[in-house]
């Protein structure tokens, strides 16, 4: 058996705390399991964890718990049914206490002290008696948590309002909600040897791929990381190391249960991360990732002229302004009857740098937006759409001619709910600008052939890139 002494389950590895498995059993001494845990848990000097002794049957027993995670109510209960109890009534092991004694659903049995722990700071309640070698956890946790409202960036015009939250026992039961099916399966693991981030993975037993199944969880299972910072953001990243230079996103992110319910149904993986209000959708491509759900709430051909709208505006956003000063570069390529969308007034300005110039300032005004009070961001935003339309052209900085084009590509740019893409359709726009100021027609060309490698060999967990092609 190990002593306390030898048994720490925390150790410091370089710079970050790190958290090891403890494997330390626990032990037939009342005394002993007590110590081990008023050493290893910072009783005293945090407030919130909490040490509650009560003697059960004529034996000393002590409760530890996380203030502000356990239903008061049904702590109460349980305690005035432990009161009761008398000498008689205490069976011979933990097995046959809960069985007998405890009135309450979710009751498990733990013999070593990683699971002890990890049930502590996760919000359950640990109970030690006198007499017992082992712990019994009873789970009547409740977490903080919002409304189930539907979210700000993926709103549909029909269908659910719903949306996920931070608390993943919440997320998994709207996809349950929506699946009434026994071969839905969701397992539960961690990750991060310090924050020991809940993670689900939702998948049909029937239907799923089984080689990108076991990639996964394999994946999961090897991971090396102290914690999840950034929860699902963080596990995506430490799953697939990107290609820095690649800006397209590996991953399809929703909120919308859903949402998630069909990628399910079709066979695909869903990842729930615990403190993230999204969930994390495999494999994908980038038909996928252009999708929104208003494309399955209205009949066929709104939704197929809803897609292809969209698909074309998406299409639009990255060549449309490159092909313009690609003309402008070569007035004579121009045919007559859009000689009218040639620059009239006077450039004082290249207008390779009144592109960029433009891309940057929308970007500010976004970034703006975002850390605006919301009772100040509709004034604001009127000012700076005059400051940035009337008078920045008045003025000679831009032409008018630049400023319709950007308005019309910053627009549209948000016709696609995903983020991530928005900006990897940017960054490429961006490249195709650069390249056509630089190199005019050789230069459009190389970065279309660009735009199209990055698209091909942008490798996703399935091994398969965005045109659904495997690659090795």
């Amino acid at each position: 058996m190990l002593t306390i002494e030898n048994a720490e389950p925390w150790a410091e590895k370089g710079n970050d705390s790190m958290v090891e498995k403890n494997e330390k059993k626990i032990s037939a001494s009342f005394e002993e399991n007590i110590t081990y845990m008023n050493q290893v848990l910072p009783v005293k000097e945090s407030f919130d964890i909490i040490r509650r002794e009560i003697e059960i049957g004529g034996r000393a027993s002590v409760f530890y718990y996380i203030d502000g995670f356990i239903k008061d109510e049904a702590m109460l209960k349980l305690m005035d049914s432990f009161l009761s109890v008398s000498e008689d009534d205490m069976p011979d092991d933990a097995e046959g206490f809960s069985r007998k004694n405890i009135p309450y659903v979710e009751v498990d049995i733990m013999e070593d002290f990683d699971q002890v722990l990890r049930n502590v700071l996760s919000g359950a309640a640990v109970l030690f008696i006198d007499g017992y070698g082992e712990c019994i956890s009873i789970d009547c946790r409740t977490y903080p948590a919002r409304s189930v409202d539907e979210p700000d960036k993926d709103k549909s015009l029909r269908g659910s309002r719903d949306g996920f939250v931070e608390t993943i026992v919440f997320n998994t039961a709207l996809i349950r909600r929506r699946i009434r099916d026994p071969h839905l399966v969701m397992e539960m693991t961690e990750a991060g040897q310090a924050s020991r981030t809940d993670i689900a993975i939702c998948y049909m037993q029937d239907r799923v791929d089984r080689e990108l199944l076991d990639n996964l969880k394999k994946r999961i299972e090897s991971l090396n990381v102290g914690d999840l910072r950034m929860n699902q953001q963080s596990l995506a990243e430490a799953l697939f190391k990107r290609k820095w230079f690649n800006p397209f996103p590996k991953f399809k992110f929703t909120e919308r249960p859903d949402t998630a319910a069909a990628c399910v149904l079709e066979g695909k993986v869903v990842i729930l991360v615990d403190n993230s209000p999204s969930a994390m959708i495999l494999p994908t491509s980038i038909l996928d990732m252009i999708e929104e759900a208003n494309d399955y709430y209205f009949p066929t051909v709104t939704a197929v002229y809803l897609k292809v709208t969209r698909a074309l505006i998406t299409f639009a956003t990255v060549f449309f302004t490159p092909l313009y000063l690609l003309f402008m570069q070569n007035l004579q390529w121009l045919p007559d009857v859009f000689s009218f969308v040639a620059v009239r007034d006077t450039v004082n300005i290249p207008l390779i740098f009144q592109f960029l110039l433009l891309e940057i300032s929308i970007d500010g005004l976004r970034l703006a937006a975002m850390n605006t009070p919301t009772m100040l961001s509709t004034p604001l935003s009127v000012i700076a759409g005059i400051v940035m339309g009337e008078f920045s052209v008045q003025s000679g900085w831009f032409n008018s001619e630049v400023m319709l084009y950007m308005a019309f590509v910053a627009v549209a740019n948000y016709t696609q709910p995903n983020f991530e893409l928005g900006y990897a359709l940017k960054f490429m726009r961006l490249m195709l600008l650069v390249l056509t100021a630089w190199l005019n027609l050789y230069g459009f060309i190389l970065g279309c052939i660009f735009v199209l490698c990055f698209l091909i060999f942008n490798k996703t967990l399935s091994g398969r890139n965005y045109m659904n092609i495997k690659l090795n």
